[in-house]
């Protein structure tokens, strides 16, 4: 990830440790070979975010999280949930969103089915990423907030 999105990354976390103090939060959690942009663990439950910044198949992502679960990356009884925030760049101009993120969400969701005790949620995350060299938007922090309530609503 470039500064911008490890600030955004940075963010979300310290928002999630503040509404989940009971967890363990990082950046970067590996999951089997895979590195998770955020990651919480407690007793009960494993939190794993993707922020899917500008990726060209972010259903790669969901799927690679997936197989490590399918491999028992995972062991214990703790319940698990995937969020992957999606920035604005995967939003169409004519409204609704790219068939990218549509895909990722079908990934993800159908591998949490085939899990127990897992599940998957896709967040919106409002903001247009800057291309390299540009600025975060003025309301970025906003944004990254109003994704962590969605987050930690999913773990609620």
């Amino acid at each position: 990830m470039g500064s911008h999105a490890d600030r955004v990354a940075d963010r979300l976390l310290d928002r999630l440790a503040a509404a989940q103090p009971a967890m363990d939060w990082t950046t970067e959690r590996r999951v089997g070979s895979t590195p998770v942009d955020v990651g919480g663990v407690g007793d009960d439950a494993l939190c794993l975010v993707e922020l899917e910044w500008r990726r060209a198949d972010p259903a790669d992502n969901a799927a690679k999280l997936f197989r490590h679960l399918a491999d028992g990356a995972l062991d214990g009884n703790r319940r698990v949930v995937v969020c992957q925030l999606f920035t604005a760049y995967y939003d169409l101009t004519s409204g609704g969103v790219s068939s990218k993120r549509l895909n990722a969400e079908f990934v993800g969701r159908t591998a949490a089915e085939s899990f127990e005790r897992v599940g998957y949620r896709p967040v919106d995350l409002a903001i247009n990423p800057p291309k390299r060299g540009g600025d975060l938007p003025d309301d970025w922090g906003a944004a990254v907030d109003e994704a962590a309530e969605a987050v930690d609503a999913t773990l609620a």
